[in-house]
């Protein structure tokens, strides 16, 4: 194999020396953080390890008290997540943040809506309804989320999975540098969270890269191509997935086991390094 000469090797997200503190409490404790195009970089750690703050920093859900966040090496200021949306990074929670009486189109143009042209749009301020769902048909087809049959239907209708699909869906529309995934399976059954990694899969090889926050070692090790650890609100390895195994990653959490020889938590996913 050779290595691509297309690939590009810089990050298109990092995150260097962030601090939140919480009064005597120390969330974030210099914590890193790098990504690169085409990949999922998944992020694991114990509960308190500070993996939720390190993703609402750079989400714009939470503001560092110190530290940097870069987007394609410019320094980004994050005061909402508002601002982390105009720079392309789209996060996916576990609560999915749906409104359960609207049907798909809604919700996946919510707080984007499309208006007629004209003064039907400007004026009157009505909502194209047709452009929404045809555009939620095509984006929901090249995900491979056709099976919902009517995009029509409220989402409160939908299965586990399908709620799931239509936050990623969203997500993927709208998010044009970077995707956060936050626990995508965690109440989903076998066959569904299958689907799930599917289009967390198929995402990344559209081109963006998803960061997944997940305490399921098997899906990790399914999806992942890095895998960072974060303890005591800092990383403290980021490996290539095919150089630990699924017992060495737990060791890293709690701390029972030190980073391998030579590692280097800056390195390149493998799988894009050569092809």
């Amino acid at each position: 194999m050779t290595s691509n000469p297309t690939l590009t090797t810089q990050p298109i997200l990092q995150a260097r020396n962030l601090v939140k503190r919480y009064g005597h409490v120390t969330a974030l404790a210099g914590a890193d953080l790098t990504l690169y195009p085409g990949e999922v970089l998944a992020v694991i750690g114990d509960n308190g390890a500070g993996k939720s703050s390190l993703i609402k920093a750079l989400s714009g859900a939470l503001i560092p008290d110190e530290g940097e966040i870069q987007v394609d090496g410019a320094t980004q200021k994050f005061r909402s997540p508002l601002d982390a949306r105009s720079a392309g990074i789209e996060t996916v929670y576990q609560h999915l943040a749906l409104a359960p009486a609207r049907d798909i189109a809604a919700n996946l143009f919510l707080g984007r809506e499309i208006r007629k042209p004209g003064p039907l749009g400007w004026g009157l301020r009505l909502l194209d309804h047709k452009k929404m769902r045809s555009e939620t048909a095509r984006i929901m087809g090249d995900l491979g989320l056709l099976t919902i049959q009517n995009i029509g239907q409220a989402v409160e209708t939908l299965s586990g999975g399908q709620r799931q699909g239509v936050a990623v869906a969203r997500a993927a529309a709208f998010g044009s540098r970077v995707i956060i995934m936050d626990e995508p399976t965690a109440a989903l059954g076998v066959k569904e969270s299958g689907k799930v990694l599917d289009l967390i899969a198929g995402i990344r090889d559209r081109g963006i890269p998803v960061i997944l926050i997940s305490h399921d070692m098997p899906h990790v090790f399914e999806v992942a191509d890095r895998i960072h650890v974060q303890r005591l609100g800092r990383r403290i390895a980021c490996v290539q997935k095919t150089d630990i195994t699924m017992n060495d990653a737990v060791s890293l959490m709690t701390g029972a086991q030190t980073p391998p020889a030579g590692h280097d938590p800056e390195a390149l996913p493998a799988r894009l390094a050569v092809r």
